[in-house]
């Protein structure tokens, strides 16, 4: 396991990117709330990407997150990968050890609709884990699935009888904006108020008309937060804002996926997934070089955070001092 990030995996054009438009923006210290990191051993490993290790840890992803602000103290929610359905064991142990390494780090405990309430909570609670992952493909039907069918309502009791966290990336051709999911999100938040749930990806407004559309059917749930990772729309990260208020709003990188290149763009009523060698990149007009969906991600945050009008201690929430306080670090 190389314990290096590889030399010619960062361009000089990542360094000045973040010079020209984010070093001002970003405050000195980060909590990534929504990160991933995975062991080769246990069946994972991001194969379609040239550069990445077979192996990341704590230590390494500091050093790969380092490019995407550089010189900040990241501490970190880590969340497992959903490859490997037969070693998920082995990824929630190699969370609870890498988190076990750093007092102002957390980790969410990987699930599966078919498990047991009192196993998960015995679980978490032997690992030093501090919520629960969900994920999509683990239902029966994936892309349009109900809420339900990857995050069952008996799993959702367990972490309101413990305080923990969920980290919940839905899914439904128009997402939030979608009436299944707004019901259950309200009916979860509504039924089980001493569990926090985080919508990822700004409510996974790849599209931020369905932010638009759909958010407002969830205010006044106290217990509801979003991150921002890997979403590349402002207006999805302003409409949480706007509506929730700028203490809602968690940073995260979506590790690994935040270095890649390129981006998402909202078109039609759905989305998009602009990849490195998609042909958009070289239009006879102009070509260049597309980013790392990171630093995409954090100029759509800035931009935001710029409509909103947010201070610099409200853009330092957003940051740190969000996550600081629903995951409990000094």
């Amino acid at each position: 396991m190389s314990d290096e990030l590889p030399e010619d995996y960062i361009r000089d054009a990542d360094l000045e990117f973040f010079e020209r438009e984010l070093s001002s923006f970003v405050p000195d210290r980060v909590f990534d709330a929504h990160a991933h990191i995975w062991d080769s051993d246990h069946g994972e490993q991001v194969v379609w990407t040239d550069g990445f290790p077979s192996d990341v840890s704590l230590d390494l992803y500091r050093q790969f997150v380092d490019v995407l602000h550089p010189s900040r103290p990241v501490s970190v929610l880590f969340l497992s990968l959903p490859w490997n359905k037969e070693r998920r064991h082995e990824t929630n142990e190699w969370i609870a050890r890498n988190i076990a390494q750093d007092a102002t780090c957390r980790g969410h405990f990987f699930i599966e609709p078919e498990d047991d309430p009192d196993w998960v909570q015995q679980e978490v609670r032997r690992l030093g884990l501090h919520g629960l992952k969900c994920y999509y493909t683990y239902a029966s039907e994936t892309w349009e699935a109900d809420i339900p069918d990857y995050l069952p309502e008996r799993l959702v009791k367990v972490a309101d009888d413990e305080g923990w966290t969920i980290t919940l990336h839905m899914v439904k051709a128009r997402c939030v904006a979608d009436p299944s999911n707004q019901h259950w999100i309200r009916h979860y938040c509504e039924t089980y108020p001493n569990m926090k749930l985080i919508l990822a990806h700004s409510a996974r407004g790849f599209q931020p008309s369905h932010n638009l559309e759909g958010l407002p059917a969830l205010q006044g749930l106290d217990n509801l937060y979003f991150d921002s990772s890997a979403n590349c729309e402002p207006h999805a990260h302003e409409a949480i804002i706007r509506l929730f208020g700028h203490k809602k709003l968690m940073y995260g990188s979506d590790f690994y996926l935040s270095h890649l290149r390129g981006r998402t763009f909202g078109a039609s009523d759905s989305f998009v997934w602009v990849e490195e060698d998609s042909p958009v990149w070289n239009q006879k007009q102009l070509a260049f070089q597309p980013s790392l969906i990171g630093h995409e991600h954090l100029r759509s945050l800035k931009l935001a955070c710029w409509s909103a009008r947010l201070s610099d201690s409200d853009i330092e929430d957003i940051f740190w001092n969000n996550a600081a306080e629903l995951f409990g670090v000094e």
